[in-house]
């Protein structure tokens, strides 16, 4: 997330690979229960959201892929809270247009909208090549029309705000400013599915292939889980609970930047919501790397 003016198309990427797993068939590239690497690994950043820490999160004002809800800072409206061990991150509807301060990549301002969101990004703060990103979290009502939460990776050259060094001048999805999806849940595909993927830059600004590489998996996404991307290699190997559920060939030489996490909640579509808030709830986030 984001993959600029084409999600629309994800729900029905993801009912076409729902309906060929039940068929027996496995989408290209693949790997069921195949352990990762035996190497020894060793963690270098870990929030397990005690409490907020500014020194590792700041939130993320932007509008992309014509999203129909305001993010807005400091967890106005409850939209992001840290509380009994876990961040809370959640969609509101206020039951009323409020203004938005939000622009898109034109410089547009979003227009007034009623469902206001938290957004998170550790640009600036925790940012680290290659290794192993993990985050454990639920989303306990999944499915809901609209619905758009995901645990990802952009790099750290990233030109959107925040903007805070010089170097941050690389556009989206070009090498420095490359993404990663490690959990991506669309709920337009129905509900307990979530999406992976390496985006493969096309060598332009805004020209990303997110299709070609998703694999759409399977879980109950109300219970807790462990949900990571480690490189392996020159491959990415995708990981849930510990187990590889997708291997992408070659994709680990493509992101040789740092890259910083991002975790959000998005509303994608103007279908009304039936109740007054979504949440995304994180247990704790770490990145590891290799002990050589």
């Amino acid at each position: 997330m984001p993959m600029e003016n084409c999600r629309w198309i994800l729900p029905l990427l993801a009912v076409a690979f729902m309906a060929a797993s039940c068929a027996g068939e496995e989408p290209e590239g693949t790997v069921q229960k195949v352990t990762s690497t035996a190497d020894e690994w060793e963690v270098d950043f870990f929030d397990d959201f005690d409490r907020f820490d500014g020194d590792n999160w700041q939130d993320q004002l932007l509008w992309v892929n014509d999203e129909d809800q305001c993010y807005v800072r400091d967890g106005q409206h409850e939209t992001r809270a840290v509380s009994d061990g876990t961040l809370k991150l959640r969609v509101v509807d206020l039951g009323e247009p409020v203004e938005c301060d939000n622009l898109n990549k034109a410089g547009e301002p979003h227009p007034p909208t009623q469902f206001v969101a938290g957004r998170l990004t550790s640009k600036n703060r925790q940012e680290f090549v290659k290794g192993r990103w993990t985050a454990r979290l639920r989303v306990p009502a999944s499915g809901q029309a609209g619905m758009f939460p995901a645990w990802w990776l952009l790099g750290a050259r990233n030109n959107e705000p925040p903007v805070e060094e010089e170097d941050e001048n690389i556009c989206w999805p070009m090498t420095g400013s490359g993404e990663i999806d490690i959990f991506e849940h669309h709920s337009d595909g129905g509900p307990d599915h979530y999406a992976v993927r390496a985006i493969k830059s096309l060598g332009y600004c805004g020209g990303g292939d997110w299709q070609q590489l998703m694999h759409v998996q399977e879980a109950r996404l109300a219970d807790y889980h462990e949900y990571a991307v480690e490189w392996d290699g020159s491959d990415l190997l995708f990981l849930l609970d510990g187990e590889v559920i997708h291997r992408s060939e070659g994709q680990g030489d493509q992101f040789p930047e740092p890259l910083f996490a991002v975790l959000n909640f998005a509303k994608i579509n103007p279908s009304p919501m039936t109740v007054d808030r979504w949440t995304m709830e994180v247990d704790w986030v770490k990145h590891e790397r290799r002990v050589e």
